[in-house]
Parts: structure tokens; C-alpha cells; sequence
């Protein structure tokens, strides 16, 4: 599939400099780019390609300056990495909406209503009173359970499982291996030393606009709803506890993991492998760094925290130099010990 430079800037709003006729089928790294290929410029760092790179079209901020002798068509955009990302993803777009209609073998129960222009994989069950939006694509190996809600241009790749019950918005996008739904992590501690499992009888709601990586899982509620707000961003591999709450925005790396009824606020930032405790809340706009232990409630919004336990960042930031100085200080205290001795010989 071929786009020429002129088709290209009126999808990212870019303005031309050079042959508007000029066209590419494929993408590349600005270093590694061969003719008939697009490549893209945001980090000055690489600013030298531009007079060695082979790419027919790049795009590159209205600010930059050109230095070199170049061939490429250039097309200039306020931001060059938003406009390649909006190109990448209507690209994605045009190749996923190819794909229509229903594989088999695969299992569609006769009370799940299916939109329309909705492709569906082999070897997938679609369960009872199921709904799936138009235009959504449900790739092969994918179980959704009974009663379970997908809405429009929704993508869920290979081999994601969607329990009963739970609901899944628009505009989602799924990676393989996900578990929507598996029970939540209940059990009550008997007398003989046994545990009696908590039935786990709520649902998981994923708002519109919200990605969700590989391998992660999110489980439902006790009772109510797990929620993952409109515009989350989850990384692969991580796990969100029953009755959690994920606000609006935010964004979980790898690894991370929320324990049960945490409520998570709008544009949070988690960093990977963080840990959270159960019952706690975490104030809008905190950064959390990698590998920290969350224990208590974060209050003030915008916070910014490292460590396990957490405590606040720029305090911790100032214990690790203090942490680095120790042996010099033990030195010190050493030296100021023996003057206190010879000091209190003297006096006798």
C-alpha cells in the first residue's frame, strides 16, 4: 500500500517541502531508511541522518533547522513524534478495518448479538446473550463469557479471555493473553487453619480509550465493579486486584501491582514493578518510581514518591546521599571519640 507525500500531510496537517508526488509503502528509523520508506525526526540527537538518511519522506518539526543537502520530501508538523504516532495508528487502522466477517470453526451462541462490520477469529466463543459493537475485532482464540459487553472499534488480540459479565468499551485495545475477570483474590481464615473462598460475584468495567498490554489481569469485584477509567494505559504482565479503581489517564508500567479496593486517581503515573497495598487511595497527578512500595494512602495530589515503603521523593533522593557518606561519617565519629578520651585523660 502506497501513500504519497501529498496524502500524508493532509492526514497529519503537515505542510510540504519538496515533491508532493513523492511515495513510500513502508516505515523506517530515520538512521536505517531506504528509498520508498517514511521516517520521522523529534530528537535532535539525530539530527545528523538528515543529510546521510535514504528515506523518500520525513517528517520533521517546524522548527528544525536543515544544515545538510538533503533529497527527501520534507513534511513540517508542530510536533513531529505526535504526528508519526497519529500516522502509525491510522495506518493500523486501515489494516485491521480489512479484516470482516466471521472465521470458523468458532462459536457463536444464538442469543449474542453481533454488530456490524465486526471481525470475529477462528477458534473463539462468543457466549450467551454476548453484545460486540460495529466495527470491532475479535481476533482467534478469544472467549468471551455470557452476558459480556464489547463496544464499537474495540480490538481484542489473540487468546485474551473476557469472563462473564464484564464490560469492555469502545475503542479499546486489548493484547494477547489478558484475563478480564478471573475471581478476585477472596478467602476467610477458619478456625482449624483452612480457608473458605469468597465467592466473587462482580464484574470488571473498562472504560472507553483505555489500552491494555500482554499478559496482565484484572480481576472482579467482590461485589460491584472492578474499573479501569477512559484513557488508562497499562503495560504487559500486570496485575489489578478485585474492586480496584484505575482513574482517568493514568498509566501503570510493567510488572506493577495494585492490591484489592485501591482507589487509583486521574493522570497517575506508576512506575514498573511497583507494588500498592489494598485499601488506600492515591491522590490525581502522583508519580510513583519503579520498584516502589506503596503502603500508605498518598493524600496530596501531583506527589511524587520513590522506595519501599514509599516516602517522598526528593527526601529520599537526599537519604541516598546521606546513605553514600556513612563511611566517612563513621570516620568522622571514630576521629571525634578518640579526642574525647585523650581530652578527658588530660583533665584527670
Amino acid at each position: 500500500m502506497q501513500f504519497s507525500a501529498a496524502q500524508i500531510a493532509t492526514l497529519i496537517g503537515g505542510k510540504i517541502e519538496g515533491d508532493p508526488s513523492k511515495s513510500v509503502s513502508s516505515f523506517a528509523k530515520i538512521e536505517e531508511a531506504q528509498e520508498g520508506q517514511l521516517a520521522f525526526l523529534a530528537n535532535p540527537k539525530y539530527e545528523e541522518f538528515l543529510g546521510t538518511t535514504g528515506a523518500s519522506i520525513i517528517i520533521i518539526n517546524d522548527s528544525q533547522e536543515i544544515k545538510y543537502s538533503i533529497t527527501s520530501t520534507l513534511i513540517r508538523v508542530p510536533d513531529a513524534y505526535t504526528s508519526f504516532a497519529l500516522l502509525l495508528s491510522k495506518y493500523q487502522q486501515m489494516m485491521t478495518q480489512q479484516l470482516s466477517g466471521i472465521q470458523q470453526p468458532s462459536y457463536i451462541a444464538p442469543t449474542a448479538k453481533i454488530g456490524e462490520n465486526v471481525y470475529i477469529g477462528a477458534f473463539a466463543y462468543i457466549g450467551e446473550h454476548v453484545v460486540i459493537g460495529d466495527n470491532t475485532k475479535v481476533f482467534p482464540q478469544t472467549f468471551l463469557g455470557d452476558n459480556a459487553k464489547v463496544g464499537n472499534d474495540t480490538i481484542i488480540h489473540p487468546g485474551v479471555k473476557i469472563y462473564h459479565d464484564c464490560v469492555v468499551g469502545s475503542k479499546v485495545i486489548i493484547h494477547g493473553g489478558t484475563v478480564i475477570g478471573s475471581d478476585g483474590f477472596g478467602f476467610a481464615p477458619q478456625a482449624d487453619g483452612t480457608y473458605q473462598k469468597i465467592p466473587q460475584i462482580g464484574n470488571v468495567v473498562i472504560e472507553d480509550f483505555v489500552e491494555i498490554g500482554s499478559n496482565a489481569t484484572i480481576d472482579r469485584a467482590t461485589m460491584g465493579s472492578t474499573l479501569i477509567r477512559k484513557g488508562a494505559k497499562l503495560d504487559n504482565l500486570i496485575q489489578i486486584a478485585h474492586n480496584v479503581e484505575v482513574g482517568q489517564n493514568t498509566v501503570i508500567a510493567a510488572q506493577a501491582g495494585v492490591s484489592g479496593s485501591t482507589k487509583i486517581g486521574n493522570n497517575v503515573l506508576i512506575g514498573g514493578q511497583a507494588g500498592i497495598v489494598g485499601h488506600i487511595s492515591i491522590a490525581d497527578g502522583s508519580k510513583i518510581n519503579a520498584q516502589s512500595g506503596v503502603s500508605k494512602s498518598i493524600k496530596f495530589p501531583n506527589s511524587a514518591v520513590t522506595g519501599s515503603p514509599a516516602y517522598e521523593y526528593s527526601a529520599a533522593l537526599r537519604a541516598q546521599v546521606a546513605g553514600r557518606n556513612l563511611p566517612e561519617l563513621e570516620k568522622k565519629i571514630k576521629e571525634l571519640e578518640k579526642m574525647i578520651t585523650r581530652l578527658l585523660a588530660e583533665k584527670v
